[in-house]
């Protein structure tokens, strides 16, 4: 597992995505979600090679705070941030290339 993927609670958000001073891709997952699960080494492997950009997970099961606020009603739901603001999207799992082009589309 990738030191670079922060796993972050609902009292965590406020300081490690709004106020972020890069972009932050926030994963809302759960560990009975199977596309959760399919994407997980992808959003590692970009986190590894995306210095860019901060990725960090929320587990909805036990940070249901900011997932209720968001309306996040499906999983994997991915939020992208860009100086503390809701930027895009995406619910539902993407190949690997696909969530690279959706973060890199979105950020620049």
């Amino acid at each position: 597992m990738s030191d670079k993927v922060l796993h972050i609670s609902d009292d965590d958000f406020q300081n490690e995505v709004v106020n972020s001073d890069k972009p932050v891709l926030v994963d809302f997952w759960a560990n009975w979600c199977g596309p959760c699960k399919m994407i997980g080494p992808f959003i590692e492997e970009l986190a590894e090679e995306m210095d860019n950009v901060k990725f960090v997970k929320i587990d909805i099961d036990k940070n249901s705070e900011y997932a209720a606020k968001l309306g996040v009603m499906s999983i994997p739901n991915l939020i992208l941030y860009k100086d503390g603001a809701i930027i895009n999207r995406q619910v539902g799992a993407l190949p690997k290339n696909e969530l690279k082009a959706f973060i890199e589309n979105s950020i620049n």
